[in-house]
């Protein structure tokens, strides 16, 4: 660090879209920052959220988070989970940053609402975060995480973009397996890019023919409610009929695509069990009135499956020093996004809006947002163009309010010398009980798996 004093240093928690962001955003201004990452790679949910078939969008933004966090003034700090391996009362009052901005995302499964559920997790029930992870590192020769048979006949509860990518996964496999029993070896990303009927017509098949059972989507709302196309709710009655109507037909595209089945107005409210494994899960029926969905009294489905994965969204992961309401941390101030009981502590992201995947946002019109989303889940031929108007609409979002927190963190006393100091003698240490060296570009090279 050069010898005359920085204006601030600041600590930003995550590294991927949000923190590079950010990282970047502050040391253009003059900052020095300090990105601390939980992993080896930086990539947040664009490696582990988002299923492997979003192949050119990963390797883009790789490419722009490593642009952001290999320049001047950002010290990477990896594999440093703040409230494992530091404390982040320790870090946010004893460390001496200028200010501390949370970008570490919203990595914990929403936890199924039935009482009990949680005894049968990888017992009959897997969660969306744990699968997806799965799904994008199993190839690699050194993956040693969790491992997952994915059967035939599975249930999905959802409704959301997440969830549809979930049952797209669950699908691939079960149809490369099948196909792998008659000596045909298939690509995951080839049926996704292609839809399985027509992969499965190419070796003169369908799905009928595997005697494959579909994974089927259970949502607790209509069709016509899931979220994917915006609708605003001031909109004229035909307006929204006809917005409603664009939803049912991204669906009903995904499902034909994807060889998936969905039962709508379903919510679930009790297990089944068998020995020690769920079997499935009993649902209540709903009725809906103005995007409402209320318990119908008596009546009630059984639904047997092999397996139940829940996909119901992604929260914030608990942090001691962080207090939450319900399942979300505490931010006095939303729109800034600083935390409750720190005067210097902002999150920006995932973290404070509690969504863990990369939405559409509400500033952009209805017909732009229905075609990006067509594109993303990989229903017209040019999808990798939504994909990256979905990354550069989540950028643009980290970008604005980081600029927010920088100034308001602006007009804070600047550091000594000797604090300066202090501060980076402890982000040293740490670098060097990682095994980092402080090259980063470097670093991403010895960390990357073969052929990732």
């Amino acid at each position: 660090m050069p010898e005359t004093t920085p204006r601030q240093i600041i600590a930003v928690v995550g590294g991927a879209t949000a923190g590079a962001e950010a990282a970047a955003l502050f040391a253009e201004r003059g900052a020095e920052v300090v990105v601390f990452e939980q992993n080896a790679r930086p990539y947040g949910k664009i490696e582990d959220g988002l299923p492997r078939w979003h192949d050119k969008l990963r390797r883009k933004e790789y490419d722009l988070i490593n642009d952001k966090l290999s320049r001047p003034r950002i010290h990477f700090v990896p594999r440093t989970k703040i409230g494992r391996d530091i404390d982040f009362r320790e870090l946010a009052t004893d460390w001496g940053f200028t200010a501390v901005v949370l970008a570490l995302g919203a990595w914990r499964d929403r936890p199924l609402p039935i009482d009990g559920a949680e005894r049968y997790v990888d017992r009959g029930l897997v969660y969306q975060n744990p699968l997806i992870h799965w799904f994008n590192h199993y190839p690699e020769v050194d993956y040693d995480g969790p491992r997952y048979e994915i059967p035939d006949g599975a249930v999905v509860i959802g409704g959301g973009l997440a969830s549809i990518d979930v049952i797209k996964v669950l699908q691939i496999e079960v149809t490369r397996r099948a196909l792998r029993q008659r000596d045909i070896e298939v690509d995951a990303l080839q049926l996704e890019h292609e839809g399985i009927p027509a992969v499965l017509a190419a070796y003169g098949t369908d799905w009928h023919s595997l005697g494959l059972k579909p994974a089927t989507l259970f949502y607790r709302r209509r069709v016509e409610d899931m979220p994917l196309s915006d609708i605003p709710d001031d909109v004229e009655a035909q307006r929204r009929r006809k917005l409603e109507a664009v939803r049912r037909r991204i669906l009903e595209k995904a499902m034909q695509r994807y060889c998936f089945a969905i039962q709508a107005q379903r919510v679930p409210v009790g297990l089944l069990v068998e020995g020690k494994r769920l079997a499935g899960l009993r649902f209540q029926h709903t009725a809906v009135e103005a995007g409402r969905a209320t318990l119908i009294e008596g009546a009630y489905d059984d639904v047997r499956a092999p397996l139940v994965v829940s996909s119901i969204g992604s929260i914030p992961e608990p942090i001691t020093g962080i207090r939450q309401a319900g399942v979300f941390y505490r931010f006095t101030d939303p729109e800034l996004g600083r935390l409750e009981g720190y005067d210097s502590v902002f999150g920006i992201g995932n973290v404070v809006t509690g969504k863990g995947n990369i939405m559409v946002s509400r500033r952009h019109s209805i017909e732009v947002t229905t075609q990006v989303i067509e594109q993303f889940l990989g229903l017209s031929a040019d999808h990798h163009q939504g994909e990256e108007q979905l990354l550069a609409l989540a950028a643009a979002r980290a970008d604005e309010a980081a600029a927010r927190v920088a100034a308001v963190v602006g007009r804070r006393p600047s550091l000594s010398p000797q604090q300066a100091e202090k501060v980076m003698q402890r982000v040293r240490t740490r670098q060097q009980a990682v095994g980092y060296s402080g090259n980063y570009m470097q670093w991403i090279e010895q960390v990357t798996p073969a052929g990732s």
